[in-house]
């Protein structure tokens, strides 16, 4: 289900202001971020944000397409290595 249009986009207040630092600073560094659940918003665009998978940080660099999709979509949380059948049948 997804977010009311008349509540607005969620994004955490840390990763805005995180943003906002890097962008006056002018340095491209990657933003850590732990919030899976923040909207993309067009201020980010051209940054690179280190989202948090809960292993370890997914750089994702920020896109026009991306705007108004979350950062999570971007950081999978899960590694597919296949299925056991079909290494089974490889090996013969």
């Amino acid at each position: 289900m997804s977010r009311s249009v008349w509540k607005g986009p969620f994004i955490e207040r840390y990763v805005l202001k995180k943003a906002q630092v890097v962008q006056e600073s002018g340095r491209n560094e990657v933003i850590k971020i732990w919030s899976r659940k923040s909207m993309i918003m067009p201020q980010f665009v051209g940054l690179t944000f280190g989202v948090y998978n809960g292993q370890k940080f997914i750089p994702v660099s920020v896109t026009g397409e991306m705007i108004g999709h979350k950062f999570g979509e971007f950081s999978p949380t899960r590694t597919y290595y296949g299925h056991g059948a079909d290494k089974k049948a490889k090996r013969k």
